[in-house]
């Protein structure tokens, strides 16, 4: 059977896989737009939500590495024909991941205070984040399990099923935010931040409830967890602890920008907000060309197919760029319209509308960046990635974050630092990429 890859094929497994990829992006920009529009301490709840949201999403970017390890390893079998030697790993690797979350609420719930201090946050900022966080957290577990089942779908070549869950995920998200952040006139009170929190939860088990059915009934791979453990179980472990350092370093600079942003003032973390969001949605909007990365290049590698392997990555370099293009000149056109969708305060605005050029302008290289961290994952080869982006956030990112922030630039500083961060974590994947794959593939 020919294993050459086509357009059709890229785009069967990408625009699915980006649709499913907005999810978590939309349902905290859904939550950040809601209540950015509030008549009731608007600013300071977005703050606060822009706070959460950072160390919410380091928690999901930790933990929920399980995506691309058990996509990874599952392509590569399927690719090499010999898909039943792993049909029991996704169960074991839910289990444990899920289980793993368990102790995370129980470790960061008393304490989420403590932990937002370090984000700068005080005063009403800080007691919203807390208030938003003890809520949203009782997700965790549900948002994790949706994510191990999605891998195993990518695995499987398969990214139909996770977009289907995702849209009835986002949409319920969105009903439920207006309900519950508004409220319902003799039926449900508004419930403002608290609400956005409910509603994101209340998402996330109707997602997780349905993967369960999606991969018990469209699939061979059963949920059950049966002893021993795979013998893919320790190279499961392994790239997981690659990607956990690489995920530390990732959100060691989310973690600096949103502080230093909260530093600067109520309104600077409130248009971070926005723009950090954005910034996301981007960034999840390409991932659906870096999940057919993922997903294909596991396959090609598990078949040894490395010709394929190079025309993939060639197609891939310039549909994604193609794609941040596309979000740049979108945002560009939209410019003002998309600030307001999120707040009406005009101070936040000005600051907003100050740095969206920039994340508009990195979206190109984004893409080759995101591109490149999905092919590398299906590759398996996330200790060359661990290393690229301990690189990327300690030699390039921290120190232009902290000599922009002497020099007084705010969030233009951010942004920048942002924008070079992304340079380096691209441009070594590709040439790495290049150096290995080409000599494999003239000799083939």
């Amino acid at each position: 059977m020919s294993t050459q890859i086509t357009l059709k094929q890229i785009n069967k497994l990408a625009i699915p896989a980006l649709i499913s990829g907005v999810s978590e992006p939309i349902l905290s920009l859904t939550d950040a737009a809601i209540i950015g529009n509030m008549d009731y301490e608007a600013t300071t709840s977005l703050a606060a939500v822009g706070i959460v949201g950072t160390f919410f999403s380091m928690l999901i970017w930790v933990l929920g590495q399980t995506r691309s390890a058990i996509s990874s390893i599952v392509s590569q079998y399927v690719g090499a024909d010999q898909l039943d030697a792993v049909k029991n790993l996704p169960a074991q690797a839910i289990f444990i991941i899920t289980a793993l979350s368990l102790v995370i609420i129980g470790i960061t719930y008393p304490f989420s205070a403590q932990i937002f201090k370090l984000y700068n946050a005080s005063g009403d900022i800080l007691n919203y984040s807390v208030a938003y966080y003890q809520i949203r957290v009782f997700g965790f577990p549900f948002t994790l399990f949706t994510i191990a089942v999605f891998g195993t779908f990518r695995g499987l070549q398969n990214t139909y099923f996770p977009m289907l869950i995702a849209i009835v995920g986002a949409a319920a998200n969105i009903v439920l935010d207006f309900a519950f952040v508004y409220g319902i006139e003799g039926l449900i009170p508004a419930m403002h931040i608290k609400g956005a929190a409910y509603a994101s939860v209340l998402a996330q088990v109707i997602m997780a409830l349905l993967s369960a059915f999606y991969l018990l009934k469209k699939t061979d791979i059963p949920l059950l967890i049966k002893l021993p453990f795979n013998t893919e179980m320790k190279r499961f472990v392994t790239m997981i602890a690659h990607l956990f350092i690489r995920t530390l370093a990732l959100n060691l600079a989310l973690y600096l920008a949103t502080s230093f942003a909260t530093k600067y003032g109520e309104n600077y973390i409130a248009a971070y907000t926005i723009g950090i969001n954005l910034w996301f949605l981007g960034a999840f909007l390409i991932d659906g060309y870096a999940s057919a990365g993922n997903i294909l290049s596991g396959k090609l590698y598990g078949a040894k197919d490395y010709k394929n392997l190079i025309e993939l990555s060639n197609k891939l370099i310039k549909y994604g760029i193609l794609v941040g293009l596309i979000i740049s000149v979108t945002g560009a056109i939209f410019y003002y319209q998309i600030g307001r969708v999120f707040s009406n305060d005009k101070e936040v605005l000005n600051e907003f509308y100050n740095i969206f050029w920039i994340i508009l302008a990195m979206q190109p290289l984004c893409a080759l960046a995101f591109i490149f961290d999905g092919v590398f994952k299906g590759l398996g080869r996330m200790k060359y990635l661990r290393n690229v982006l301990l690189f990327s956030t300690l030699v390039v990112f921290v120190p232009i974050i902290f000599w922009t922030d002497s020099l007084d630039y705010k969030l233009y500083g951010i942004f920048v630092a942002f924008t070079f961060w992304m340079i380096a974590r691209g441009l070594p994947l590709i040439i790495k990429f290049r150096k290995t794959f080409k000599s494999l593939a003239e000799n083939a």
